[in-house]
């Protein structure tokens, strides 16, 4: 058989073999098997030195040929086989656009800024402004404008993250109230709402980075009925028009007098339960007259002037409002806890 009829031949069976291929891999392998470095159309042009020179540009031209209709032929086959693999697949992936969608997961507030934000929305009501300051703080401001004295015990070390001598993590939102007083004259009626830090072991009910916010009212003729009822409105906006409170004697070195305010147990509604150590009571705010030589320090005449300042820490009035244990719940990012609120 001659270099034309071994071409012949070639072509014949790749045309069979081609038609018949249903597998990319194979037509791959069926590709390198004729038209390879090492395949049969090569070997035949290799046998060309065996033929009369006036003979090879002939078989060189029917070579030529039949690669470029076999590699044709290779192309129409890997275009079906590929347009066969992508309907199966999109048969496979088919989807029923007749069932319900799964509606995407919603984000929303944390339960801490959704407390704040109640509680901004009834202070705003009442004719509040929003005041804030750093949260490093002067240790004047934390505690000498404050009324608190050298040796108090919470400067004390063992309560205060001091950075050095004169500057520390605020331990209360307060200082605000004093940024305020140095940079606004009466009427003033702040709150003063922010993250504080104490030296606290972290456990259910304390933890050493907390919030909270303070409140203060400066302007002639208060007194603490002013107070009182601005408190009463507060806890029955938060806690419903049926939560009973009470003012208790307290001391503060900031207000003279002073008081603590309690609700109503949040859960036993007075009676008695674990939650108020069966008292019927539960503490929410400490609060009082602002303290004379507050004022002063202040540059503010006590004859004219006086004032009431409220404080809460809002993390538990979080708790409190949504039954809540264990204060660490709010800082785990636990997507169970924070998704029931």
């Amino acid at each position: 058989m001659d270099l034309k009829e071994k071409l012949q031949s070639i072509e014949k069976e790749a045309e069979k073999l081609f038609k018949d291929v249903d597998d990319l891999d194979r037509l791959e392998e069926l590709r390198i098997e004729f038209l390879g470095k090492k395949g049969r159309i090569t070997d035949v042009l290799r046998q060309m030195g065996k033929i009369p020179a006036e003979e090879r540009p002939v078989i060189g031209l029917i070579a030529n040929q039949l690669k470029a209709k076999l590699n044709e032929l290779i192309q129409l086959k890997m275009n079906e086989l590929e347009e066969l693999i992508r309907e199966k697949r999109l048969a496979e992936e088919k989807i029923d656009i007749t069932l319900p969608g799964a509606g995407p997961e919603i984000g929303h507030y944390h339960p801490l800024t959704q407390i704040i934000n109640e509680v901004k929305d009834v202070f705003i009501g009442l004719g509040f402004t929003i005041a804030e300051g750093p949260e490093i703080e002067t240790e004047y401001n934390n505690f000498e404008a404050l009324n608190v004295p050298e040796h108090h015990p919470a400067r004390d070390l063992q309560d205060t993250f001091y950075i050095d001598d004169k500057y520390l993590l605020r331990t209360h939102t307060s200082p605000v109230q004093i940024r305020t007083l140095a940079r606004q004259k009466p009427p003033i009626r702040v709150i003063a709402p922010g993250r504080v830090y104490r030296s606290d072991e972290l456990d259910a009910s304390h933890s050493p980075v907390f919030h909270q916010v303070e409140g203060l009212v400066i302007d002639k003729d208060i007194s603490f009925s002013d107070l009182k009822g601005t408190i009463e409105l507060f806890v029955k906006a938060i806690y419903g028009e049926n939560r009973s409170l009470r003012f208790r004697p307290s001391y503060f070195p900031f207000t003279e007098p002073s008081a603590e305010v309690d609700i109503s147990c949040i859960v036993c509604g007075g009676k008695g339960c674990r939650l108020c150590s069966h008292t019927g009571w539960l503490e929410v705010m400490g609060s009082g007259m602002v303290h004379p030589n507050v004022l002063e320090m202040a540059g503010l005449d006590t004859r004219v002037y006086s004032g009431f300042a409220f404080g809460m820490g809002w993390d538990r009035v979080a708790m409190l409002k949504y039954g809540i244990d264990d204060i660490r719940l709010f800082f785990e990012n636990d997507r169970r806890f924070l998704h029931q609120f």
